[in-house]
């Protein structure tokens, strides 16, 4: 049997790893964006502790499979299907790193950029290439690479196409941190380890606080915090984490995800 172009396994500790596997370059063929698609939406009916996405050592993720590629028709159902499968990734209600290893261009950096943190290999590199094809990023990375990095530097990015090292990508804050090639999958496992043993539910209230802050003004995100906080409230860690602090002292509860 041919093996899948996206891989999901959902670990002891919590963590689901879902990784590309779309043959060298990791394109992202129309098969991977709905694969994609359909594993965002699993996970988020059925959410972990945390998630970490990755693809291959050499290549995270090269980009669309430009065969694809056709008119402005192909072109509108491509740019939809590739959102709608990166607005899923980026709505799953749990802490998503993605763990970067090699080139991350074009579709790839816009799948990275969809997920809460980026950590990246040394031998990382990032980009926006599409247009030296004559086009634009078509998957998000005009505007989430504009709010990551500002709108002076996206715009750099995008018109020149120029690639981006993983020690740039942290300084201009492309990326959350840079390790050893060979520590990358454990640190990120780690990390989202960490993360799966908390309160997940407060975590995704978190998430959507700032998730949903950024696209209003400050009165109205400020808003949406009190009403998140009180949910947090109503959630059994939060007596959990209370409880512990006044008995224990901070970092000592543990938490069930309820």
């Amino acid at each position: 049997m041919t093996e899948p172009v996206v891989l999901l396994e959902r670990r002891d500790d919590g963590v689901a790893v879902v990784t590309l596997n779309n043959g060298k370059v990791n394109a992202l063929s129309g098969a991977v964006v709905a694969a994609l698609h359909e594993i965002a939406l699993e996970l988020t009916a059925n959410p972990p502790g945390a998630v970490v996405v990755t693809g291959g050592e050499r290549i995270f993720a090269a980009g669309a499979d430009i065969s694809e590629f056709g008119g402005a028709d192909e072109a509108r159902g491509i740019t939809a299907r590739i959102h709608a499968s990166l607005d899923a990734i980026a709505a799953i209600p749990r802490f998503v790193i993605a763990a970067v290893s090699g080139y991350a261009l074009g579709g790839g950096c816009e799948l990275s950029l969809a997920c809460d943190y980026r950590i990246a290999g040394e031998r990382a590199v990032f980009g926006q290439p599409e247009i030296l094809l004559g086009t634009i990023p078509g998957g998000g990375g005009t505007q989430r690479l504009a709010r990551q990095v500002g709108p002076s530097r996206a715009k750099e990015i995008s018109i020149t196409g120029r690639q981006v090292k993983a020690d740039e990508a942290l300084r201009i804050g492309l990326v959350d941190e840079v390790v050893p090639t060979d520590e990358l999958h454990e640190r990120a496992l780690s990390l989202a380890a960490e993360c799966a043993r908390g309160a997940v539910l407060s975590q995704a209230f978190a998430k959507q606080a700032i998730d949903r802050g950024l696209s209003v003004s400050l009165s109205e995100g400020l808003e949406i915090e009190q009403e998140l906080f009180i949910e947090s409230f109503r959630t059994n860690d939060s007596q959990i984490g209370v409880k512990s602090f006044l008995e224990h002292g901070p970092g000592k509860a543990e938490f069930t995800g309820t």
